[in-house]
């Protein structure tokens, strides 16, 4: 058992990661199975029994448009795999509560730190002026011109 405790899902959670895994292996299996059949294609000579140049010119047109289709449901299949990962993305950022409170109490630390900092630089700033008044004050008052 590893360090972290299990957590527990809710039902919706744990259907909506099963459907993400259903996902996952029905775009793999379409790729590999759509690419085996490529491979397939690409390496049976097929026999026809009235072999003419017309049957095997429709046998190659035949076999270039099923190798196009298959590969647009590897192009689809990797494209649907695409946005399953992002999917997931969504799904971490969106349920990873623990981390997105750990980011909350690090940037709440951080602004308390710059306001302390802050609160310091304010104060000093506030007896530089109120002495530099008093002095102003001072010379206004005592002086003979007035």
């Amino acid at each position: 058992m590893s360090g972290h405790p299990q957590r527990v899902l809710p039902q919706s959670k744990e259907a909506l990661l099963r459907s993400y895994n259903k996902r996952l292996k029905d775009d793999v299996k379409s790729m590999v199975d759509n690419f085996r059949e490529i491979i397939k294609l690409a390496r049976v000579c097929r026999i026809v029994e009235d072999d003419t140049q017309i049957s095997r010119m429709t046998q190659a047109e035949q076999d270039q448009y099923e190798m196009q289709v298959r590969a647009s449901n590897i192009v689809r299949a990797g494209e649907s795999l695409m946005k399953l990962v992002s999917d997931l993305k969504q799904f971490l950022i969106l349920n990873d509560f623990p981390s997105v409170n750990d980011v909350i109490g690090q940037n709440t630390k951080l602004y308390k730190q710059k306001q302390s900092e802050l609160d310091t630089k304010l104060l000093t700033l506030r007896d530089d002026m109120a002495t530099e008044l008093y002095e102003l004050e001072d010379e206004y008052y005592s002086c003979v011109y007035k």
